[in-house]
Parts: C-alpha cells; sequence; structure tokens
C-alpha cells in the first residue's frame, strides 16, 4: 500500500477485496462492470484534465499556504456578518467533532434524539428572542430567509387580496443591499410587485399584501415600528422583520410590534465569518401559520410507550408530497450551525448574552462619544452596535483604515459606517480613534468613557425575560457543556458508527484532512464583503474549485454561489430563464418533469414561474420517451425546460439520454440535470456529454461536505457555454456573469468556507481518485445487489441488468407478512444501521446507495443485517403484530426491565447477530408517534408539567 496516496484511505475497498466481489457480481474486472453499467455513447473518450493528486501532508501544507495569502484584517463592515467568538468547548466538541458533522437528516427520529434536542434549544432561543410563538429549525442565510417570508406572505394573502389581485410589496430601504437583492430575484418569477422606500413616509393602500422592515436598519439606526405595524395590521398587510439576534438581547423584541414573520441570521452566535457562510438562519412566525413555515420545524411528541419524544413535525410540508404545489423548494437546513448557535446560547445563558451585548454597546457608545469629541458627527440617533460618520474623504479614509488593517463600510465620498462586534476590545477601539484622528489632523488620545443620556429609547428597550428554561441555566462550566453535548451525541447514529447507505444522499467518508482548515483563523475569519485584494488565498480556491467542477461536468463555467442543492436548481432554472429571455423568447415557461424526480424539482420550477408537465415513467423506471414525444411536441412554442436527474432516481443510466436532450433543443428548450446522482459519473461520464446545459452539483452528497445532521449543503451550478453571461451576481462585490441575474445567496461565493473541504477532496484524489471511486460506488452497489439477490426484489436495473450507484429494494410484497417498509427501517435500528431512504422515490421501497469510502467488511454487515431481517419477515405474520419487526426498535429500557412480555428473546430483540454486541447503538426512545405530534403542537422548550401532559 502507497500510504501518501488518499484513494487508498478514501476508498474502502481494498485490492483484496475485488476477486470476491466480482464473483459475486459475475464479471471479469471492473472495467466490464463499468461497460455494462455505463451505455457506451456517453462514456468520455479522455482522461479529465485535473492536476496531479496530492498527498494529505501536501494539500494540508499547500492549504497553509494559500491561508498566509488571505490578510485578516479587522472588517467593521457589518452588513449581516460580524466577527464572533467560538467557545473553545463547542469549536472543539461540535464543529470538529464527526459524531456531529457526519450525522443524517433526522428522518429516523429514533436514533437522532440528541440532535432533535439541539434543534429545539435553537427554536426556543430564536422564540424567545423574536418574541415570535414559532421557528423553524433554521434556513440556509438571512436574505434568503427574508426572501422565504415574503414568499409565506404572499402565499398566505387573504381570500379578497388573491382575488382582486394584489401584489404589491413594501421593502423598507433600510433593508440589507443583498437582502434586497434576493427580493427581487425571487419576486420577479412570482409576479410580485417590488415597491422599495422610507417606511415613515408609506402610504399604506389595499394594493399592498406585505412589508419588509430591517432591524436596526442596515447602517445601524434603530427605528421604533410600533406605529408602522398597526397601520400594517389595519389595512390587511403582513409585516416581516429582519432582525439582528444578539441587538434583541437588549431591544424590544419585534414579536411585540405584532408582526407576523422575524427573521435573521444566528451567525454572531459563535459562528465564524468564514468569508460568507455556511451561517444557521432564522425564521420565526405565529402558530397561525404552521402549515406554511418554510423549512424543518422540530416538535415534541411520545413514542409508543408514552414518553416523550422529539421528531421532525409537520412533515406533509416536504416538496415530495407537495411537489409543483409547494411554496418553498426548502431542503438543506443549516443543522450543524444551527447546534453551534443554540449551543453557544445554553453557554452564555441569559445571563452570559446580556453580558456580551451590554458590552458590545458600551463600546460602541465610547466609540461614539469619542470620535465626536473630536469633531466627527455621528449621524444615528439611536443605535445598538453600528454608527454613522460624516467625513471629509471616505476615499483618504479608506487608505489609513486598510494600512492600519481596518476594513469599514464606506457608504459614499462623506458617510461611513462601521459596526462592532464581540471581538473588539479596547486596543480595538483606540487604533479606530487614530484612524480617524490622522484623516483630520486630531489628537488620536481621545478616548472617553461613554457616558450621558442613553441612546436606546425606553420604549425600544427589552423588558421581557427570555431563555428561562433550565437547558439555558444548567451548563456554564465547560465541564459541564462538554459532558451535555456528550449526551446528545451519544443518541445520534453518525457515520462515525456504521455505514448510512441513503440512496440520493451519498454519505460517504468526510476526511480530516478535509475538514481541518475549517478551524485556521485565516479562513473563518473574513467578511465576505472585505476587498478582493485581502483574499488572494480563498480566490485561489474558489476560482479553482469552480474550474475543476466545470472539467469534471464538461462545461464552461461553474457559479459557487448557491447555498443548497434546492438553491441550484432554482438558479438554474432562473439562468435558464434569463437565457430565454435575452433571446426575446420570455414566452417559454413550460418545464416539463418526470414523476420519479425529487420533489424540489417541481417546487423549484414554479418558484421559477414556470409551469410544470409532469412526464411518465415505464415499467423499467426509465422516462416515458413516447409520453416525453408527445408532450414536448405539444409544447413545442412554449418549452423553456426539462429537469432530468441522471442517472435516474432509479438508479438506472438510461440509455435514450442523448435522444431526449436533442428532443428538448430540437424544440427550443433547455436542460437542467439534477446533480444528486453525481456520485455515479464523476470521470466516467458528465452532464455535458449526455446533451444538458446546465447541473446543479450536491458539494455535500458527491464531494464530501459532511451533511452535518441536514446541512450545511453546497449547490453549484455549472452551465454550458450561452449560459455563462447569466450566472448569479451580487450588489456588493462584482460575481457572476457579464448579465448576471440578480443574487441566489447573500454572500457572493455562498458558503465559502465549506467550499475548502471540496477543494481538498478534488485536490487529494486528482483525476485518477476521482475516476476510481465513482467505480467503485458502481462496484459496490451491484455487490450489494447480488447479496440481496432472491430474497429482496430490485425494482429496476439497467438494460445488462446493472445498477448505477444505488438501487431500490422492494418490500411492498411483506406487506402479506403484515410488515410495512417502515418496520424494516426500524429493524435496522436494531442492527446498528441507519435505514436507507424510505419510500423515495417509490412508496414502500429502500432506496440503497452503499458509496465507495465503505469497506467490504461494511457491505457485508449490512448485507448480513438485511438478509437476517428477511429471515424475521417470513417468521411474522398478519394476525399477530407483536413481534420482533413492529415492536423495533428495542431501546435498552426495554431490554433492561423486569418485565418481557414479547414472544421472543432479548437476545433476538437487542442482539440479533453477534456483530451487534461487539458495538452496539441503542436507540434512545421506542418508536415515535408523528401524528400525535402533528395533532398537539410544541416545538420550543416547555416546563416538565407540558412533558407530563404528552405522557
Amino acid at each position: 500500500m502507497t500510504t501518501e496516496v488518499f484513494a487508498k484511505r478514501h476508498i474502502g475497498i481494498q485490492e483484496n477485496d475485488l476477486e470476491t466481489m466480482f464473483e459475486t457480481i459475475g464479471v471479469a474486472t471492473l472495467d466490464q462492470l463499468i461497460s455494462e453499467t455505463i451505455p457506451d455513447d456517453i462514456r468520455l473518450k479522455n482522461r479529465l484534465d485535473l492536476p496531479k493528486a496530492m498527498s494529505e501532508h501536501e494539500f494540508l501544507t499547500h492549504i497553509q499556504e494559500l491561508a498566509e495569502k488571505n490578510k485578516v484584517f479587522k472588517s467593521y463592515i457589518g452588513l449581516g456578518y460580524h466577527e464572533s467568538i467560538t467557545p473553545s468547548v463547542i469549536k472543539r466538541n461540535i464543529l470538529e467533532n464527526p459524531g456531529w458533522y457526519t450525522a443524517y437528516t433526522p428522518y429516523q427520529a429514533e436514533i437522532a434524539q440528541g440532535r432533535l434536542e439541539a434543534l429545539l434549544n435553537f427554536q426556543t432561543m430564536v422564540c424567545d428572542l423574536t418574541g415570535m410563538e414559532l421557528a423553524n429549525a433554521s434556513l440556509l442565510d438571512e436574505s434568503t430567509a427574508a426572501a422565504e417570508a415574503m414568499s409565506m406572505l404572499f402565499d398566505v394573502r387573504s381570500r379578497d387580496q388573491k382575488k382582486n389581485k394584489v401584489l404589491k410589496f413594501f421593502v423598507s430601504e433600510e433593508i440589507l443591499p443583498q437582502t434586497l437583492s434576493l427580493l427581487q430575484t425571487r419576486s420577479t418569477p412570482l409576479g410580485i410587485e417590488l415597491v422599495v422606500g422610507n417606511h415613515e413616509e408609506f402610504a399604506f393602500g389595499t394594493d399592498f399584501f406585505g412589508a419588509m422592515l430591517q432591524y436596526p436598519g442596515k447602517y445601524g439606526q434603530i427605528y421604533d415600528y410600533t406605529e408602522f405595524v398597526s397601520k400594517a395590521n389595519d389595512n390587511d398587510i403582513k409585516v416581516a422583520v429582519a432582525a439582528d439576534i444578539l441587538s434583541l438581547v437588549m431591544l424590544k423584541a419585534p414579536g411585540e410590534f405584532g408582526v407576523d414573520v422575524v427573521v435573521g441570521s444566528t451567525q454572531r452566535f459563535g459562528i465564524p465569518l468564514g468569508y460568507g457562510g455556511p451561517h444557521a438562519a432564522f425564521f420565526a412566525t405565529k402558530e397561525t401559520y404552521k402549515r406554511s413555515i418554510p423549512g424543518r420545524i422540530i416538535g415534541l411528541t411520545k413514542d409508543v410507550d408514552g414518553k416523550p419524544a422529539l421528531r421532525m413535525a409537520l412533515q406533509t410540508r416536504e416538496q415530495h408530497i407537495k411537489r409543483d404545489k409547494a411554496t418553498s423548494n426548502i431542503c438543506t437546513s443549516q443543522v450543524l450551525l444551527a447546534v453551534m448557535a443554540g449551543m453557544y446560547a445554553v453557554y452564555h445563558g441569559p445571563k452570559g448574552l446580556s453580558y456580551i451585548a451590554e458590552q458590545l454597546h458600551h463600546k460602541t457608545r465610547t466609540l461614539s462619544q469619542s470620535l465626536e469629541s473630536i469633531g466627527f458627527k455621528q449621524l444615528n440617533t439611536s443605535f445598538f452596535d453600528t454608527l454613522k460618520f460624516r467625513v471629509s474623504d471616505s476615499d483618504k479614509l479608506r487608505s489609513l483604515a486598510e494600512a492600519k488593517e481596518i476594513n469599514l463600510n464606506y457608504v459614499d465620498r462623506q458617510t461611513v459606517t462601521l459596526s462592532l462586534n464581540e471581538a473588539v476590545d479596547e486596543k480595538d477601539i483606540k487604533a479606530l480613534i487614530a484612524c480617524f484622528a490622522e484623516l483630520d489632523g486630531k489628537n488620536e488620545d481621545a478616548m472617553t468613557v461613554q457616558s450621558g443620556k442613553d441612546v436606546i429609547p425606553d420604549s425600544l428597550k427589552r423588558d421581557t425575560p427570555f431563555l428561562e428554561n433550565e437547558v439555558f441555566n444548567s451548563y456554564h462550566s465547560e465541564t459541564e457543556l462538554m459532558r451535555y453535548i456528550k449526551k446528545l451525541e451519544r443518541k445520534d447514529l453518525s457515520l462515525n458508527h456504521s455505514m448510512i447507505s441513503l440512496g440520493s444522499c451519498t454519505m460517504k467518508l468526510n476526511a480530516a484532512t478535509e475538514m481541518l482548515p475549517l478551524s485556521m483563523a485565516r479562513w473563518a475569519n473574513i467578511h465576505p464583503f472585505v476587498p478582493l485584494n485581502q483574499v488572494e488565498g480563498y480566490q485561489t480556491v474558489l476560482k479553482e474549485l469552480a474550474k475543476d467542477l466545470s472539467t469534471i461536468t464538461g462545461f464552461a463555467a461553474t457559479s459557487l454561489q448557491p447555498n443548497s442543492g434546492a438553491q441550484g436548481e432554482y438558479a438554474g432554472l432562473m439562468v435558464i430563464r434569463a437565457y430565454h429571455e435575452s433571446r426575446n423568447e420570455g414566452h417559454r415557461n413550460i418545464c416539463i418533469i418526470p414523476a420519479s424526480a425529487h420533489g424540489t424539482n417541481p417546487a423549484s420550477a414554479v418558484m421559477a414561474g414556470m409551469q410544470v408537465i409532469v412526464t411518465k415513467t415505464d415499467e423499467k423506471g426509465n422516462i416515458d420517451v413516447a409520453d416525453l414525444e408527445e408532450k414536448v411536441k405539444h409544447h413545442s412554442d412554449n418549452l423553456a425546460a426539462l429537469m432530468v436527474t441522471y442517472p435516474s432516481t432509479h438508479g438506472v443510466f438510461e440509455s435514450s439520454i442523448k435522444h431526449i436532450t436533442k428532443l428538448i433543443h430540437d424544440h427550443g428548450g433547455q436542460v437542467y440535470m439534477d446533480g444528486a446522482n453525481m456520485n455515479a459519473q464523476v470521470g466516467l461520464t458528465n452532464p455535458a456529454t449526455i446533451g444538458a446545459d446546465v447541473c446543479h452539483l450536491n458539494l455535500h452528497k458527491t464531494f464530501a461536505i459532511p451533511h452535518g445532521g441536514g446541512g450545511p449543503g453546497v449547490g453549484p451550478i455549472c452551465v454550458a457555454e450561452q449560459l455563462v453571461p447569466f450566472l448569479p451576481g451580487n450588489p456588493i462585490i462584482k460575481t457572476g456573469g457579464d448579465k448576471a441575474i440578480t443574487a441566489i445567496s447573500a454572500a457572493p461565493w455562498g458558503s465559502s468556507l465549506v467550499c475548502l473541504i471540496s477543494y481538498g477532496y478534488i485536490k487529494m484524489l486528482g483525476e485518477e481518485g476521482l475516476t476510481q471511486s465513482t467505480k467503485i460506488a458502481i462496484l459496490n452497489a451491484n455487490y450489494l445487489k447480488e447479496r440481496l439477490n432472491g430474497k429482496f426484489d430490485v425494482l429496476y436495473s439497467g438494460e445488462r441488468g446493472r445498477a448505477a450507484h444505488e438501487m431500490i429494494v422492494d418490500c411492498r410484497p411483506f406487506k402479506q407478512n403484515g410488515i410495512e417498509v417502515t418496520d424494516i427501517a426500524k429493524r435496522l435500528m436494531d442492527y446498528g444501521f441507519h435505514a436507507p431512504t424510505v419510500s423515495f422515490p417509490v412508496a414502500g421501497t429502500l432506496m440503497i446507495e452503499p458509496t465507495e469510502s465503505e469497506s467490504l467488511n461494511e457491505l457485508d454487515r449490512f448485507c448480513d443485517a438485511m438478509l437476517s431481517i428477511r429471515e424475521e419477515i417470513y417468521a411474522t405474520s398478519p394476525d399477530d403484530p407483536n413481534n420482533v419487526l413492529k415492536n423495533a426498535p428495542h431501546t435498552m429500557g426495554m431490554v433492561t426491565n423486569d418485565t418481557w412480555n414479547f414472544p421472543y428473546s432479548r437476545q433476538q430483540a437487542a442482539f440479533p447477530l453477534s456483530y451487534v454486541s461487539q458495538n452496539k447503538f441503542w436507540p434512545s426512545v421506542r418508536r415515535v408517534d408523528d401524528a400525535y405530534g402533528d395533532r398537539n403542537l410544541i416545538c420550543s422548550c416547555v416546563p416538565i408539567e407540558a412533558y407530563a401532559e404528552v405522557e
């Protein structure tokens, strides 16, 4: 074994395993299997043009050298981003801990209780600080959360407003510029008319359905919105507020104004700047809107024993159910970051947060008075942490400031703002004073201890308590918080315990070497709006990553801005929309989507202003070409796009794909390829070769960014030459093409920090390692398929009987034994495994994807578990539901209870195969009751009496 070759560490299958696997599958070589899986006409003729692979040691040296090219100035730019301090106990035990960052979305609640509790803490924190009744478990960033608020308020318009086509939405000119850009992006395809203006001069009329305010304003002024909201309510205008969460520790909660939605970012709660992300946004609203709130909500329910349990509530909002009726395409959230922000509140508690906010405000007042004392006019009459000064020459000030390694926000030639943060100390304040003093030749030794009148009016001071729940008042020492975090971690099954074989989700190794740069200060502590000459290291990484992704997909250019897969879908369709409009074909609005597509596809199409036409799939799981041809010809004049997943969601490389893409092009449409299954393509074929025009990539799937329990995700889009001009821009830092569409996410390059992971993944694997990873992913899937053959039916396979990198196992025949697919999913927990994807894309099935990073031993363990469960199914009867599958999962409390009233042994329940006892994972609750929780919605930490009510 060559120890410095990263591919040998990433790929789980060893050379001496291959013969056994080939024999099981019935092939002589790996290349034979690939030729029987991928149609010859779409195979790449040449190798990918990528640099030679680096070793792990070489990469760490390389990434450190690039980091040194980043200049980490003290940034007071603000605009929604502020340096914060990540407590070391949170950094080490969550951010750097695979027990937290490799977990999957908590669809299987019984083995995700720790993460769910951490998210419930987050929701409670948000509800307390915003004064709202209900919060979700995070969104992607503040600006996209604001856009989701606008969309939700548009959807819940009154009957009369819908009847009278009320389409206007007022946006305060105090809104953050990147948020305004997002609102413009989202409003246009929906037909919403944005009206931007001064909220103090707004004339409330019946032609508006909603309004968006910023609190405090973008340059720091704090406004009292009481009267505005009251007038809005009188006119049936619903109000959303984008709020700074740390300011809410001291300021009146927006909920007390009577607003309908409060959004914002929790980046200030211990999350690194990361050149723009990832950061967990929050979205809080009234319980009235619980059926319309975007994203995921964590709620309290009970298990079959009546004991309290947590799970994702109201899952009927998910797009795979609502599809084109969904009002949001949100799929990934920011769970890992939400967990960190929630733990920041747990660690500091209400007193600690108050101290942080009060100290920050004290320092801001000190700076304000100091600069005013040497002649600078401060324009904000009421502020929390942001000051706005009139200066003689902002260009000269910029030169002076940058020479002292300080970044400010330069509004115009005579105006500058500066936002202080948690990390500011006395030395920093003196440096700021010296900078301003030098501008006008003043005495820089002018720091004055603040005194005088309060700058926050009594009417806007917070007078309501927050974070009163026990969890926020118990873990303030590092020892206690470390143990609390560990207690929660032990309740969650992650990749550091066993394989997570989720089809469509590609839960592969997230290598430690790829993750290490996230903790380096020169990557973590950079504001997204700093001048480009300060981020040479970041720009090198982002440009190289975009170039490599373009090479891998065969396309001309890449935008890294979309910060989730669903955002990538939306961005791709918006680029197609702009392309058609540029050709005077804006009438093209028909988007054809196969019935098997992921539910975010139709949701994204509707958000992009397109009409969804569903095309059938045949009995083999392929697109029904005859049906497609009929629909394409019928809609030829208005055809905008086809959305296609390749290989298909059914795990098949469809041989007709080039015919399909040509058909779309012949009728004037563009082809969008969903990149969810790119792990079966890299190095062997690509979207350009099959005839696509744009694809999104899930960097949190194929390119090794960890799922983080449900986020972060990154969903860049790669495009053909004709679409390059329309790649998304940013209102502050120029990105995108010559005819760029408005922003897709708040930061210019989206979640830049975690792009370092995918950069490392590609650089360390190189062309050979990437291609071999794809081959082994396909090998592993076909090995599982053959090992399960005869006991489980695989629904679809290619023309030569092969699976792609995933397959669908049909569990519907077991209904004759009284067994549902859910029973198998829950029973797998007793064997130490997370279930594969349940009932998608076909109800009553499991979609299994093993990935390339699992060993043969782990694949065999999973197969042994599945085959053992199959034997258990044989022994069940629909007349007797008291069996080992229906009662799964089995908790430690059950197995150690003095009473055992089951017709099978404790050993069969908890240790069904010998390997289980060597590394037993205990589900912490029994099977949860989802329906009960939805009927009795409790989505924040509550007094113990509420738990007693659940029992």
